[in-house]
This record gives structure tokens, C-alpha cells and sequence, in this order.
């Protein structure tokens, strides 16, 4: 027979046996809750990733000050849309959304930079006058003009697309434009350089002429933006404008891009200062490689350039 003591001590064995239990308990509850949670949590950043941080469209607005600007451009607006990947997380309905916001805008000049359908949509001839009638529908004051990307070289319409939409396709040449006034400014076009379709100096061939003139406001339309290395090594260039990079598709704050792509390793910010050039990368409006976006949302380029 077990004295008061001894009860006593047994009494309080079990009661801390089962205050160990209860305590193990909430410690599993709590990690469930936890596994759980971040499983959710998971899931929820996906979900908005896909659809949502995909959806949208931001302008982002930039002044763009050069003394070359003839006075006759000034207040010249800019807009530039870049990588629309057809197809991807872009559709018809998008599309038109689009063709609204750049008609709001009312740019002098509209200029595209690059990928139009995506390397993994079925160019039907549904796809194809969908595409061509909302870039014929984009309006612009002075002039439309595109090149190409690398996506567009996996089909053989996209110059028809392109013009028929009526862009004017700089594929390694250029444009003189004049406004208002009898000093003109330059527009040059290099086609893709990752497909190897790049020439710098046919898309620059305007200062090869005897009278070109040399001070002339020059704007540079590539798809690739570390291709500015090599031509600001030949060329002068006042305002160079590309995509290919996304900025990045995925980002998290504050912090460099996740993953970059060959082509842009170097240049993949929105923003560069590359000897007196400025430099400008779209952060693209579709999505290649995976449908995805984080902090990152589709967006185009309106600049408002003038003489300082």
C-alpha cells in the first residue's frame, strides 16, 4: 500500500505527464498551422503571380532633356511598348485595353521594341488580325516604328504584321523625321542582334553620307539593351531605347533581378547612363518562359523630350 507521499508524487508524475502531453500537443497544432500557412502562403503568391500581377498596365513617365533637340521638337512625346509576347499572358481583350491607354496618351512618335507574339502561341490567322488590326488602330502623330526581337524571327509574318499595322520596320536602317520645321532628327532600328540579323553599321548608315549632319538628335531602337556597348562604340547616340529584359519579370524589392537572359546580363534596369547616352529598357508587357510577374507589373514608356 503506497503512503500519502507516495500518492502524492504519482499524482503529480501524471499531472506533469499530461501537462507534457498538452504542451506537445499545441507544439504539433503549431506547426501545422505553420506548414499550413505556408502553403497557403505559397500558393496565394502564385496565384497572384500569375494572374494578377500580370494583369494591368503602368505608364511610367520620364523628361528626357537634350540641347540637340531641334526647338521644333519640343515636348516631343515618346511612347514605347516592348515585348508583348503575344499569347503568353496577353490576349485580345488586353490588346484592345492597350490600344486605348497609348491612344491616351497621344504620342507624336510610337515605337515598338521587340517581340510581338510569343515563341509558344500557334500563329493562327485569328492570332495574326487580331495583332494586326489593334497595332493599325494605334495612333501616333508623326510616325510608327518597330524592330525586331528574337521571338519574331520564329515565324515568317512579322514584317507583314508589323507594316501592314502601319509601323515602319527598321530592320538595320533608319528614318529622317521632320516636324514643324526644317531640322530633322534621326531614328535608327537594329535588328535583333541574338538571331544574328544585327548590322550597326547599315542601321547607321546615315552618317556614312558626305552631308549628314554629324550634331543631329539621334533615337536608337534595339531589342537586346547590352547591344549598346557595341554600338556606342561606333556611334553617338542621344536616346537609346530597348526591351528583351523584362527588367527582370520576377523581382523581389529592392534587390537586382532574379533571373537574367542572355542579351540583356549587363543592362536589365529600367534606367541606364551609358556615357552621354540615355538609355531607357521597357519592362515589357507579356511574359516569355514562364507566366509569371512579381513586383514587376506590365508597363510602357511615355517620354517627354526637350532642349535643355
Amino acid at each position: 500500500m503506497m503512503s500519502r507521499e507516495e500518492r502524492t508524487l504519482q499524482k503529480e508524475k501524471e499531472e506533469q505527464e499530461v501537462r507534457e502531453k498538452e504542451k506537445k500537443k499545441k507544439q504539433k497544432k503549431k506547426i501545422m498551422i505553420g506548414i499550413v500557412g505556408a502553403i497557403l502562403a505559397i500558393f496565394a503568391l502564385l496565384y497572384y503571380s500569375r494572374f494578377i500581377a500580370t494583369s494591368g498596365l503602368v505608364v511610367r513617365e520620364y523628361k528626357v532633356e537634350n540641347s540637340k533637340l531641334p526647338a521644333s521638337f519640343y515636348g516631343l512625346k515618346i511612347v514605347q511598348f516592348s515585348d508583348l509576347h503575344y499569347g503568353s499572358t496577353i490576349d485580345n481583350a488586353y490588346l484592345q485595353n492597350l490600344v486605348k491607354k497609348i491612344n491616351e496618351l497621344r504620342p507624336d512618335i510610337l515605337v515598338f521594341t521587340g517581340d510581338l507574339i510569343d515563341k509558344d502561341t500557334n500563329v493562327t490567322e485569328e492570332v495574326t488580325n487580331e495583332v494586326k488590326t489593334a497595332l493599325s488602330q494605334m495612333e501616333a502623330k508623326i510616325g510608327k516604328y518597330a524592330v525586331s526581337g528574337n521571338h519574331d524571327y520564329l515565324y515568317d509574318g512579322f514584317r507583314q504584321i508589323i507594316e501592314e499595322g502601319g509601323f515602319q520596320y527598321l530592320d538595320n536602317t533608319y528614318d529622317l523625321i521632320y516636324y514643324q520645321g526644317y531640322d530633322p532628327i534621326l531614328i535608327t532600328g537594329m535588328s535583333d542582334s541574338g538571331q544574328y540579323q544585327n548590322d550597326i553599321d547599315q542601321a547607321f548608315s546615315y552618317f556614312k553620307q558626305e552631308d549628314s549632319k554629324k550634331n543631329i538628335f539621334t533615337i536608337s531602337l534595339f531589342h537586346e539593351p547590352d547591344d549598346i556597348t557595341s554600338i556606342l562604340a561606333k556611334y553617338n547616340v542621344d536616346l537609346a531605347l530597348a526591351g528583351h529584359s523584362h527588367n527582370g519579370q520576377v523581382r523581389i524589392p529592392f534587390l537586382p533581378p532574379i533571373v537574367t537572359v542572355k542579351g540583356a546580363k549587363k543592362y536589365n534596369e529600367p534606367y541606364y547612363r551609358v556615357k552621354d547616352t540615355d538609355l531607357y529598357i521597357s519592362g515589357g508587357l507579356g511574359t516569355s518562359n514562364y507566366k509569371f510577374r512579381l513586383f514587376n507589373r506590365p508597363s510602357i514608356n511615355l517620354f517627354r523630350v526637350v532642349n535643355q
